[in-house]
Order: C-alpha cells, then sequence, then structure tokens
C-alpha cells in the first residue's frame, strides 16, 4: 500500500523510530492531537500495514467508574462511554538497540507493554513558551534534597480581596510553584485536578544506571535520571503520563525532553493517578556531554505557563 496523505506519512515514519508506544506519546512528538493521531492509525491498521493498535486499562478502575454514575430519572439505565487513554501497540522493528525491559509495577493486573525504543538521542519536546532559566552552575552534580510541603492553592484564581465572606473554596495565598530539589510544589491539572509533585532525585550522570540496563551511549553524550513523586489530592483522576511533559532546562533557556528508553533498576512513571494515589517513577534523558542543566521543569502542557512548577538544579 502506498501512503499519500503527508501526514500519515508523518505518523507511520514516527511510529516506526519509536517501535511500540501509546497513542498520546506520538502525537506528542509530532505536535498533533492525540484524538486525531489515533482515528489516523486506526484508518492505516485497516488498511493492511503491518500496524496493530491496541488499548489497555484496569478493569476494576473501569467497573467502579460506570458504578459510580447513575441513569438520569425518567428514563432507562444506560451503559455510559468514557474517555480513557489509549495505550496502543504497533509491530516492533525487526533490530532494535536497546532491548525490552520487565514490567516494574506488580500491583496492576494489566501488563504494560515495554517499548524497544530507537536510538538514544532525544526527540524535540513539543513547542511551548520557554521558562526563565536559573543561574548556570559549574558542572553538573549528582543532587538530593529534604522533602518540603506547602498548604494547596488554586493557582487560577487570585484570593480574596475585597471585604466579603471568604470563599471556602479557595486559599487566599499562592500555591509557590518554584523550589529546589526534594521540594513538594503544588499545582493543577488541566481538568481541575489538585497535584503535589515532588522533584525527590536528580541523578547527573547517570551512565552507570544505563548502561546496566542494556544500553549504549554514543561518544560525547551522557544520561540523566530525574526521579518524581505524583500526588492526586483532589477527587479528580488524572489520567495522563505523570512526566509527559517533564524536561530539563539549559542555561539559555533550551528544554530538552525525556528520552524514550526505560530503566528496569529505575521504574518508569504509568499511565493515570486516582485520587488520593502516590506515582512515584524515573525519567530517562539523554543529553551531549558538555551540556550543563539548571533546572527541573512540569507542566501540564507546555502552553500552561500559569500551571508550570520548576525545581532549581545546583
Amino acid at each position: 500500500m502506498g501512503v499519500t496523505d503527508p501526514v500519515d506519512a508523518r505518523l507511520l515514519a514516527a511510529v516506526a523510530e519509536m517501535g511500540r508506544a501509546a497513542v498520546h506519546e506520538v502525537a506528542a512528538r509530532l505536535g498533533m492531537d492525540p484524538r486525531e493521531a489515533a482515528a489516523r492509525l486506526v484508518a492505516l491498521s485497516g488498511s493492511g500495514l503491518p500496524l496493530l493498535v491496541g488499548v489497555e486499562c484496569d478493569p476494576n478502575g473501569l467497573r467502579a467508574a460506570l458504578a459510580r454514575m447513575s441513569a438520569p430519572v425518567g428514563y432507562p439505565p444506560q451503559q455510559p462511554v468514557y474517555a480513557q487513554p489509549y495505550q496502543q501497540q504497533v509491530v516492533p522493528q525487526p533490530v532494535q538497540q536497546y532491548v525490552p525491559q520487565p514490567d516494574p509495577f506488580a500491583g496492576y493486573q494489566q501488563h504494560q507493554p515495554q517499548r524497544t525504543g530507537p536510538p538514544s538521542t532525544p526527540f524535540p519536546v513539543p513547542t511551548g513558551p520557554p521558562s526563565q532559566p536559573f543561574a548556570a552552575v559549574g558542572e553538573p552534580i549528582s543532587t538530593w534534597g529534604p522533602p518540603q510541603s506547602s498548604s494547596w492553592a488554586r493557582g487560577d484564581q487570585p484570593p480574596n480581596t475585597g471585604g466579603g465572606p471568604m470563599d471556602r473554596t479557595q486559599p487566599a495565598v499562592r500555591t509557590p510553584r518554584q523550589g529546589k530539589v526534594g521540594a513538594v510544589l503544588e499545582t493543577s491539572g488541566l481538568e481541575g485536578e489538585r497535584l503535589a509533585i515532588q522533584l525527590v532525585e536528580v541523578v547527573d550522570p547517570a551512565d552507570y544506571l544505563f548502561t546496566a540496563a542494556g544500553y549504549r551511549l554514543q561518544p560525547g553524550e551522557r544520561s540523566i535520571v530525574v526521579h518524581t513523586e505524583l500526588t492526586n489530592r483532589g477527587s479528580t483522576p488524572f489520567a495522563t503520563l505523570p512526566d509527559l511533559y517533564l524536561v530539563l532546562v539549559s542555561p539559555d533557556g533550551q528544554s530538552i525532553s525525556k528520552a524514550p528508553v526505560s530503566l528496569s533498576s529505575r521504574p518508569p512513571h504509568r499511565i493515570g493517578v486516582q485520587p488520593g494515589e502516590i506515582a512515584s517513577g524515573h525519567t530517562v534523558y539523554v543529553v551531549p556531554e558538555q551540556t550543563v542543566i539548571t533546572s527541573v521543569r512540569w507542566s501540564p502542557r507546555p502552553d500552561e505557563e500559569a500551571l508550570t512548577l520548576t525545581w532549581a538544579v545546583e
């Protein structure tokens, strides 16, 4: 089959390079809407190409969500359909540089497919306004920091400055959105989720972890591993990958996105965090050997600067 649509061609090229990936990760890499990417992949899968698009879910979680919904009064019960994040499976390439890793989380009933991944060169982060970098340091070092905490506040609403009664749903003090390694910073998700994120550790360089997992760095490269924990303190599920837009920032403000690899000794994040749950995971980066990292930045989407969190790396 010949592919004439240039968007389909770019989509298939990205899938062929990644080998195995979630639909939203392929869409983020190409700057596409995940729904459009999913529709195109399903159509291409049915056209005879060696492409398989699949889904993965938490069966108990879906049943619990369905049980919480009730039909409108006066109407017969209907089975609602919910949009959940989709996990696609594509046929991997015959030869890959990386070896698949075992499932690091045994608590889930489903099995998360592991991708073999492309070469170690990182792909560019989706376009978004760069954050202002912190002052550059002389050379990267491994850093740790003690956990800190602060009271949660809505970052998208100003405090009550009038003389009327205080709105109990809106704290009067904004939560700080900048800190150092070890700090717990709080923000909101795109659906109003109440999130608290801790940058637990930055391991730089992490070449020994990278090579111990069976990967190989190219000459002039080094690897970095970032450990984060995301706590969902609200009642709305956080339905995406916790480190999807977790990037490193260089002194000139350039963003460095994660590499599509995972380490068996440092388990990666899994998609979705239910209310009250804490998700812990590690993110791997491959950067030029001489690159200096000044900060780590998290955002629910690159253009949501008001919800962005930044940790300085000293």
